[in-house]
């Protein structure tokens, strides 16, 4: 009877609670919680397998404390969460975490891809099956019991993975409906928000606009590729997922474009371009030029740099490849008019390699040579943290020694040696640069008070600009990209004097000091106390005040005594009390045994 009591007491508290529920509503803040997943779980990152694992592991959880197992470890019995079970939000999160596991599969798969296309077709069974998660959720939520927040963003999670079905089935106008469905939303969600929470759907909108304008690109918008352009430049520096999908969206846009490019010119020569990665990389050059001249501070600049400098890299690298496999190709050939034509195709793309290394030795002398400029900028203001360390000449030496080899190398490119005017430009600014050098690193002397070597360091630096000077008078259009000389011997002569001035100070202060102060010893001071001396350890945290260990002193030790009386000693004669040898032979032996000599 107790039992049955108080089965009827839980199940009447089961049910007022599920009444409660169901009168309050359901909510769910479907993309707050998707975003905390995937940064915590391995997305920060780009690894799609560990937040597969994640949500596998929290499907798991959620079915067992709701108790909706699908079977046993014998059986599996197949479940759908249905209207009826939305009175308990969890029910929604476990379709939403189903959702999300085969969404980091797909993307998984689809970086897997790249090496392995059969995983293609894999990759769209697992988008689709995320997709139709994602209609599941929306029917869902189209229950009385769920808040219009919760409905609108299950909307804008569905459109969001129909979109990306449709983008990888290159069904761009209903990927591009999808997508601006999504947009949308989160629009209209983010302004009925205050600002701290429309935060999140701003980042989402800003996520999904690459998409759009790619979408828009492919059905016949010209200016798309130049608004993912200007979305790469406010993307900063952050990098990340953002980043590389605007890489992505933006080379794929370039190889459309790259088809109709056969040659390019260089320095009165046409250099033909075979490969298709060099097409699209010379394609985006100018691009890539104009968006580095626009970037709004240092950092999007020089990580435009490096983007650049990686494209060209890998750029040279497929050339590379290309010549060796046309290398093969013409060692197997025994036909001498195809051997002809195979080094007739070596030789362009010979042609072509060096201009690649032309573009990528300069692209490092320009972004050396943007870092020289910010970090001289910061060496010349004051230095408000002490404990923070700041910039050194020496920094800005490191920078010199790398666009000086860069420039050397130019210099011996082949096909550029009967260049004459190339050569005279190269030589110019090498002068340049090597005055440059030459002046940071006697910055550097004048900071540990060397002072006659980097008044000789100066006077070279003035050397070089005289010589860039007279030089540059038949090459005015050299200097258009290069630091001011003339800026340079001005504050040459200035450092000059200040130089002068601080080594004259500092010989006055040697001279006036006391010798006795300039003498440094290490005796302590228990052993100078009648000297007085300015010795600035004693208030440290070593100070020298008294010797330890000290050192062994001599003291009296305990004394030896030798007796010396011995030897002018007489003692008396003994010989009456020795015992005398017998001499009786076998007759005294035999008297000796039986006792008759005693």
């Amino acid at each position: 009877k107790y039992i049955k009591k108080n089965k009827k007491k839980m199940a009447k508290k089961s049910q007022n609670e599920k009444t409660h529920s169901m009168r309050r509503g359901c909510f769910l803040s479907v993309l707050q919680i998707i975003k905390d997943s995937q940064q915590q779980h391995g997305l920060r990152h780009g690894d799609y397998q560990r937040y597969r694992g994640y949500c596998s592991r929290r499907l798991r959880r959620l079915r067992k404390t709701l108790g909706f197992r699908m079977g046993n470890r014998h059986k599996f019995t197949g479940k759908k969460v249905t209207v009826e079970m939305v009175s308990d939000n969890r029910y929604l999160l476990l379709v939403v975490m189903e959702a999300e596991r085969a969404w980091s599969y797909a993307m998984q798969l689809k970086q897997e891809a790249n090496t392995e296309p059969r995983k293609r077709f894999h990759l769209m069974a697992r988008l689709r099956k995320a997709a139709k998660h994602g209609e599941h959720l929306e029917k869902l939520c189209e229950s009385q019991r769920v808040d219009a927040k919760t409905k609108l963003e299950a909307q804008a999670y569905t459109a969001y993975l129909t979109g990306m079905v449709q983008f990888e089935l290159q069904e761009w106008k209903a990927a591009m409906e999808a997508f601006n469905k999504c947009k949308t939303i989160y629009e209209k969600l983010a302004s009925a928000f205050t600002e701290e929470q429309a935060v999140l759907y701003h980042q989402r909108v800003e996520e999904i606009s690459p998409n759009i304008r790619y979408c828009a690109y492919n059905i016949g918008d010209q200016n798309a590729i130049n608004d993912l352009m200007q979305m790469r430049l406010s993307a900063g520096g952050g990098g990340g997922m953002m980043a590389e999908k605007l890489e992505t969206l933006i080379t794929q846009t370039r190889a459309k474009q790259a088809a109709t490019m056969s040659e390019v010119e260089w320095r009165g020569r046409s250099v033909p371009v075979k490969i298709d990665k060099a097409r699209i990389f010379l394609l985006g050059l100018a691009d890539n030029e104009a968006a580095i001249a626009q970037a709004a501070n240092e950092d999007t600049k020089e990580r435009l740099y490096e983007t650049l400098l990686a494209e060209c890299r890998d750029t040279i690298q497929a050339v590379r490849e290309e010549l060796r496999t046309d290398v093969k190709q013409r060692e197997r050939a025994a036909e001498g008019a195809e051997s002809g034509k195979a080094s007739n195709l070596d030789l362009l793309h010979y042609r072509l390699r060096h201009y690649l290394t032309y573009i990528k030795l300069w692209t490092v002398v320009r972004r050396n040579e943007s870092m020289a400029r910010a970090l001289q900028a910061k060496l010349k203001e004051p230095q408000t943290d002490e404990n923070k360390r700041g910039p050194r000449p020496q920094d800005l030496i490191r920078l010199y020694d790398i666009i000086l080899q860069s420039l050397a190398e130019l210099s011996t490119l082949q096909g550029l040696e009967e260049d004459h005017a190339f050569q005279k430009e190269v030589a110019l600014k090498t002068l340049v640069y090597k005055a440059y050098r030459c002046f940071f690193i006697a910055q550097s002397y004048v900071l540990v008070k060397k002072w006659s070597e980097a008044l000789v360091l100066y006077e070279r630096v003035l050397k070089y600009a005289r010589e860039v000077q007279s030089k540059a008078k038949n090459l005015n259009n050299s200097l258009m990209d290069l630091p001011d000389v003339q800026d340079l011997i001005a504050e040459v002569n200035a450092e000059k004097y200040s130089l002068q001035a601080a080594a004259i100070l500092d010989k006055e202060d040697v001279a006036e000091a006391p010798v006795q102060q300039q003498v440094k010893d290490n005796m302590p001071l228990s052993d100078r106390l009648d000297t007085f001396r300015l010795d600035t350890s004693l208030v440290g945290k070593q100070p020298n005040l008294v010797q330890f260990p000290p050192d062994f002193q001599p003291i009296p030790c305990k004394p030896l005594f030798f007796d010396l009386a011995l030897n002018h000693v007489a003692f008396p004669p003994l010989d009456d009390k020795v015992e005398q040898k017998g001499k009786g032979g076998l007759t005294g032996y035999i008297k000796g045994i039986f006792g008759f000599g005693s």
